[in-house]
């Protein structure tokens, strides 16, 4: 793979494809609409969004959930306590049958009874903690908190397996929190618990308490695995925190953890992500048993940051001599990589050389291409494409053509992406800002205001924007028009004399 250093540090001619795009650039766009079609239009998109109810999602909580149990008594918790759809051959030696009937019981007694081995099967922590990772396997979260109140009911509660299960559970239905909760209260953990907990906050990018956690692990009885360190990468990916993961990366040397693939390929993502494309480059040509995604993420490493070339050179090299045949998420590397360079001609040709290869676009594949057409303009071949799909778009389809129109100008299109936009996802606040933008950029003042208030009466608020800056290893995280920083006044002060810097250049 030595060539490999060679594309990495020159550019070469992009792939010679067989295809050619022969639909002209220069059609005449005319717009039909009257002044009167448009405010109907305009209209119309009021009563889309009106008529979506902006109720905010109860969800129940999980623990609240294991409370009603407990408290149901036995007619209401016939037949709706086990849910219809769980299959007991899932389970060690039909577990679930026990749940309804402890449940069903209040007494100590009646745990005692249905726990004794009978009819040829009998109830333990092992069958119980194979009920809940079934649960978790199939979704059926409500389902696994009846195993948890029955866990409770019967005192294996404090057994590691039947805990690291429930955290597990907790963590896949997305009650963080209460997963966090069940893991402190157990009186033991192994590395299944911990890797868990880790995993589950690095979902969520909290690199801090991910490595408070891993430290806390280091100074138990368990020692972390492999995927314990594909977890803490994850969090140092989705934080950009590239000194703590290099920390890490360091780590996984000392403990002789380098020749796993999936370490090295969650390397290679946080590197590229980080920005440190020479250190990702360098796993990834040392390492000898690549895979699909190692060369994906790779490519889309280079994609992100613009390098059109390398990722196109490394396609190539990919497709001649490494054997591994690329799928869907190659192609969308290296669309992603034309789409950042803004090599429209090159993206069209290579679009139409995916189902040449076999390989019919998806979503993602359609969404890469209107955004790449959207970005320098061609709005109306953006939005014939979208018409023509072969399935119905998504969201964030409609979403990049509204950005794009805003960028161009194109009001008219930018009203009708919104629309379509809202009737997916009528809670959006970004949508409503855009759609209120809009109106006013036509002087609809009125229909303006209207989507104002709309948003006002569902209690709708954009996310603020939001930046890190790593210093010493420490990542600090700024959002807009938030002054809580104990040193506003100094950094305010810094980019003051910036500016006057600037102005004087």
């Amino acid at each position: 793979m030595s060539c490999l250093r060679n594309y990495h540090c020159r550019a070469i001619s992009y792939i010679q494809f067989r295809s050619s795009y022969s639909r002209s650039l220069n059609r005449e766009i005319t717009n039909e609409a009257t002044e009167v079609e448009r405010r109907a239009r305009a209209l119309r998109v009021l009563d889309i969004i009106s008529s979506k109810s902006g109720g905010a999602s109860n969800r129940q909580d999980h623990f609240g959930i294991v409370q009603e149990f407990l408290q149901t008594d036995s007619r209401q918790f016939r037949g709706q306590a086990i849910s219809k759809d769980f299959d007991n051959s899932r389970t060690k030696n039909g577990i679930s049958r026990l749940l309804e009937e402890v449940l069903l019981e209040d007494s100590s007694s009646s745990v005692d009874r249905v726990m004794q081995p009978r009819d040829g099967w009998s109830f333990d922590a092992y069958g119980l903690s194979s009920a809940v990772r079934s649960c978790g396997s199939s979704r059926d979260f409500r389902t696994g908190s009846g195993f948890h109140c029955l866990a409770l009911k019967s005192g294996l509660i404090s057994d590691v397996y039947v805990g690291s299960s429930l955290v597990v559970l907790y963590r896949d239905s997305g009650d963080l929190d209460n997963a966090h909760k069940l893991f402190d209260e157990m009186p033991e953990k192994n590395v299944v618990s911990w890797t868990a907990m880790i995993s589950g906050f690095a979902q969520e990018w909290r690199v801090d308490i991910c490595l408070k956690l891993y430290s806390k692990m280091r100074n138990s009885t368990s020692d972390p695995n492999d995927y314990t360190f594909t977890a803490l990468l994850s969090a140092c990916t989705g934080s950009g925190a590239l000194g703590q993961g290099r920390s890490v990366h360091c780590q996984t040397l000392q403990m002789g953890l380098k020749s796993y693939l999936h370490i090295s390929n969650a390397l290679i993502s946080m590197y590229c992500k980080c920005g440190d494309l020479k250190d990702a480059f360098r796993i990834f040509d040392q390492f000898l048993n690549k895979d699909v995604v190692s060369w994906n993420s790779m490519i889309a490493g280079y994609a992100q940051h613009g390098l059109a070339t390398q990722a196109i050179e490394l396609f190539e090299v990919m497709m001649a001599r490494s054997g591994t045949k690329p799928d869907a998420i190659t192609y969308l590397g290296v669309l992603s990589s034309y789409r950042h360079a803004g090599l429209v001609k090159e993206g069209r040709m290579f679009f139409n050389l995916m189902e040449e290869q076999g390989l019919k676009p998806e979503l993602n594949h359609y969404s890469c291409m209107v955004d790449l057409l959207g970005r320098f303009g061609l709005l109306q071949e953006a939005l014939e494409l979208i018409e023509n799909m072969p399935m119905e778009p998504n969201s964030v389809i409609w979403g990049s053509l509204l950005f794009s129109c805003r960028v161009h100008g194109d009001v008219w299109t930018g009203i009708r992406a919104a629309e379509e936009r809202l009737m997916l996802e009528p809670e959006c606040a970004a949508t409503h800002v855009q759609l209120a933008n809009l109106y006013a950029s036509v002087r609809y003042w009125k229909e303006a205001a209207t989507v104002r208030k709309m948003m006002k009466d569902k209690g709708l608020k954009t996310n603020p924007g939001c930046s890190w800056i790593e210093i010493n290893n420490n990542v600090f995280m700024f959002k807009a028009e938030d002054g809580s920083n104990c040193r506003m006044l100094e950094i305010v002060h810094v980019l003051h004399c910036l500016v006057d810097h600037m102005e004087f250049l």
